[in-house]
């Protein structure tokens, strides 16, 4: 019989990038810009209520399916979305992730909070935040 067990977790990552928080928001709200630092998505509706669907991984897989849902959007200012991710057929995490952006001198800061429900072993909280990392910095080179 397979262990079952949940590892509850709070991670928040922040970065300052020399881009006005309109500019930062667009990065997040446009799925054409978006698609340049993320995965690119096979669904989005930015807007509360909406969904962002995306699948895919490396060809020698797994496949992982990335399925959120728009909480709160305040615009240039703060995005809140659910996600749960999938690895093939299995549920890996669900979480709530907070997106804050603050007008600093010179550009804004971002203030990334995910609060996480990771499944079984099979994803950690440190591997998500390493990964949330290389998201957060792979944002900063298209801005």
């Amino acid at each position: 019989m397979t262990e079952r067990f949940v590892k509850h977790a709070t991670f928040v990552v922040e970065r300052t990038y020399a881009a006005a928080p309109a500019k930062v928001y667009q990065a997040w709200a446009d799925p054409t810009a978006k698609a340049r630092w993320f995965s690119k998505p096979d669904s989005f509706e930015f807007r509360v209520g909406g969904r962002e669907y995306s699948r895919g991984g490396p060809p020698e897989g797994p496949v992982f399916t990335f399925d959120a849902c728009y909480q709160e959007i305040v615009p240039e200012e703060r995005i809140v979305y659910t996600y749960t991710l999938d690895s093939d057929t299995t549920r890996i995490s669900v979480s709530t992730a907070t997106v804050e952006l603050i007008p600093v001198e010179g550009g804004t800061k971002l203030i990334f909070t995910e609060q996480g429900a990771f499944f079984d072993g099979h994803d950690t909280p440190e591997i998500r935040e390493h990964g949330t990392n290389e998201m957060l910095d792979a944002l900063s080179k298209i801005l």
